[in-house]
């Protein structure tokens, strides 16, 4: 069973996807916001990060970019989990350091396949 942060400002995008994660057995903990998610991902330490980009105070690509440069939190792999669908907002994402990119409304074999793909064996 793995540690799951969900990073998301909506309560029911929150709900939906910790949903999917404790169907596959795994521990869901939340945070409603960036800079909220970072200092959840420090005191926590994840197995593994699904991470919003639309949200307030810190967006999900700063959030993104502060844990994976963060000498505690950086071995974290971090999913963005998000509506932004464009290339540009892809490749935006995986150079901040997401390992994964998964476009709301998630459908839910593909945030499967990219948690058994990106949590630590």
């Amino acid at each position: 069973m793995a540690r799951i942060l969900i990073v998301d400002d909506s309560p029911s995008q929150l709900l939906g996807i910790k949903r999917i994660v404790e169907k596959l057995g795994h521990e869901a903990i939340t945070a409603e916001d960036g800079a909220q998610g970072v200092e959840v991902a420090k005191r926590e330490i994840p197995d593994l990060i699904l991470m919003d980009v639309v949200m307030p105070n810190l967006n999900g690509f700063q959030a993104t970019r502060t844990i994976s440069k963060e000498e505690t939190t950086k071995h974290i792999p971090i999913i963005l989990v998000t509506t932004k669908d464009q290339d540009t907002d892809k490749v935006w994402g995986l150079r901040q350091g997401a390992k994964a990119y998964v476009v709301k409304p998630i459908k839910e074999e593909e945030l499967v396949a990219a948690l058994k793909e990106h949590l630590p064996a």
